[in-house]
C-alpha cells in the first residue's frame, strides 16, 4: 500500500495560512510553559535560603535495584540538609507503592534515616502516583497547608504550580543534576506535562486514591516540639 505525502500549499496564500497555523499551534503548545514560569517566579528558593516550614514535601524519581535512583537522591539529601539546618521539622516523603515489589517511599525512609532524619520525622505516602496526587493528598489526607517541595529544577516549579492549586502554599527547592540523558529526557517531558498540570489546576480531579485522612504529619510535629 502506498502512503501519499501530504499535499503542501502551492499558492503563496495558502503557505503563508500554513506557517500561520504554525506558529499559532507552537504558541499554545507554550502557553503552559509559559504559565508555569511566571506563577512561580517568586516561589523558588535553594536549601540556603529556604524559608523555614514544619514540613518539606519530596517526590518519588524511582528506584534503582530497591534503591533510590541517583536523581531521587539528590532529592532526599537536600531534604536532610534542611532538616540538619533547622529549617524543616518533618519530611513527607510521596511515591509509588502500588506492587508489592516497588516501594518508593520506605526506600526514601531508609535513605532518609541513614543520612541523619530521625525516624518519627518521615511521613510517608504510599499514593503519590503523580505530582498532582501528590499535592491533593498532602493537603486533605495529611493536612499540610505549608511546604517546601523538593524536586529537580526541571520538575520544580510544576511542583509548585500544582501544590499551590491543591491548596498548599508552597516554595520550590530545585536540586541540581547532571545534565545527561535523564535531565533532558525529564526536561522534555515537562514541556507536555505543563498541559495535563493546567488542566489539573483548572478542573481539580480527585488523586488516583484519596481514602481517609492520615494524622503522621500532626503527630511527628506534636513529638518533635
Amino acid at each position: 500500500m502506498k502512503i501519499r505525502r501530504p499535499r503542501l500549499p502551492r499558492t503563496r496564500g495558502g503557505q503563508r495560512r500554513l506557517v500561520q497555523a504554525v506558529m499559532a499551534g507552537c504558541v499554545l503548545a507554550l502557553l503552559p510553559v509559559t504559565w508555569l514560569f511566571v506563577s512561580t517566579a517568586d516561589r523558588l528558593r535553594t536549601t540556603a535560603d529556604a524559608p523555614r516550614t514544619e514540613v518539606a514535601v519530596v517526590f518519588g524519581a524511582g528506584l534503582w535495584d530497591g534503591e533510590p535512583s541517583p536523581y531521587l537522591a539528590h532529592r532526599l539529601d537536600a531534604a536532610a540538609k534542611l532538616y540538619r539546618a533547622g529549617k524543616i521539622k518533618v519530611v513527607l516523603v510521596t511515591g509509588d507503592n502500588s506492587r508489592k515489589d516497588y516501594d518508593e517511599p520506605d526506600a526514601m525512609r531508609t535513605y532518609l534515616t541513614k543520612h541523619g532524619v530521625p525516624d518519627a520525622r518521615i511521613v510517608s505516602d504510599y499514593a503519590g502516583f503523580d505530582t498532582w496526587d501528590s499535592c491533593v493528598r498532602a493537603r486533605k489526607i495529611f493536612g499540610v497547608d505549608r511546604a517546601v517541595l523538593i524536586s529537580q529544577g526541571f520538575h520544580i516549579r510544576r511542583a509548585v504550580a500544582l501544590c499551590e492549586a491543591a491548596g498548599v502554599e508552597s516554595y520550590g527547592v530545585g536540586v541540581d543534576a547532571k545534565h545527561d540523558v535523564t535531565w533532558y529526557y525529564g526536561g522534555t517531558r515537562e514541556v507536555f506535562a505543563a498541559g495535563k498540570a493546567v488542566l489539573d489546576a483548572v478542573f481539580r480531579p480527585d488523586p488516583t486514591f484519596l481514602g481517609p485522612k492520615e494524622h503522621g504529619v500532626a503527630r511527628a510535629l506534636a513529638e518533635g516540639r
